[in-house]
């Protein structure tokens, strides 16, 4: 599974994503996380399982979900205290709610 990151580009996101692939390994999920810019969505979407937004593009929302539904690809902003805190395990669990989500839909 391939869960991509779109921000700013910022460290905050690094560091993110190294807690949530420890997370992930540590719970043995295969997953592959990674981080990319937002201007990355167009490529993203023909790739990714699950898209995370940073909450500092949040303003973005609207464009980037439109492009998301019609390429049927499940995602979300990622909870803001969660990302403030740099909580790898809570993140992981929302991108993996999500994708649960979108097979008990599909």
């Amino acid at each position: 599974m391939k869960i991509v990151l779109l921000c700013a580009l910022g460290m905050s996101t690094s560091l993110l994503v190294k807690k949530m692939n420890n997370e992930a390994a540590n719970q043995s999920i295969d997953a592959t996380i990674e981080a990319y810019s937002v201007d990355d969505l167009e490529e993203q979407l023909k790739i990714a399982d699950i898209i995370l937004l940073g909450p500092q593009i949040r303003y973005k929302k609207r464009e980037i979900f439109k492009k998301a539904e019609e390429a049927g690809v499940p995602i979300a902003v990622i909870d803001m205290k969660a990302y403030g805190m740099l909580d790898g395990k809570k993140v992981l669990k929302q991108a993996l709610d999500l994708k649960n989500k979108q097979r008990r839909e599909g």
